[in-house]
């Protein structure tokens, strides 16, 4: 059963914005309330290169329990992973994103899953804009003095975005996405 979280009378839904990786991990935690956004947290989750793999999705695993524990969203957005060339790398970003989906669904935690492109479009308002253009656009809509580093971290915050755009409109209770 959904519990709305209800502040000053407006409907609040706290997004988890997730940019996986196995090395750097970016997230962002963002209060959306189809008006604005209000940034709770960001960061990122990093681990070390010359880790046993097994122990770096571990470490992945026990940080996204703590931060979704922590902040209690409502729901997290993720990018869909897109890969052309290195097939050990895509493989490896999948397994680490993997646990953090683990993490998500051991919360009962609904999970949205977002292309660059949607992203982009989302964000900026044009599907090919530059790296550079979706950042600038992030702390603008965020009113952040800078660009979030890593670029891990400014991603996650740009996919939470993503989901507040798209989510705008939904009938949220319909969707079980407030608590």
């Amino acid at each position: 059963m959904a519990i709305y979280k209800i502040f000053s009378g407006v409907q609040i839904l706290r997004i988890l914005g997730i940019d996986p990786g196995y090395a750097i991990v970016g997230f962002g935690i963002l209060d959306y309330n189809k008006s604005r956004f209000v940034p709770v947290e960001y960061g990122a989750i990093f681990t070390e290169a010359h880790t046993d793999f097994n122990g770096r999705l571990k470490s992945i695993f026990d940080d996204m329990e703590y931060i979704i524990e922590k902040y209690r969203p409502d729901c997290m957005a993720i990018e869909r992973l897109y890969f052309t060339t290195n097939q050990k790398t895509a493989i490896d970003v999948a397994q680490a994103r993997g646990v953090i989906n683990l993490a998500a669904a051991r919360k009962d935690l609904p999970v949205f899953e977002y292309t660059p492109l949607q992203v982009k479009q989302s964000v900026v308002g044009y599907g090919k804009a530059e790296k550079k253009q979706v950042m600038d656009m992030t702390k603008r809509i965020l009113k952040l003095a800078e660009v979030p580093k890593p670029d891990d971290t400014a991603d996650a915050l740009a996919i939470a975005i993503c989901h507040g755009h798209c989510s705008n409109g939904l009938d949220m209770k319909d969707r079980n996405l407030f608590r």
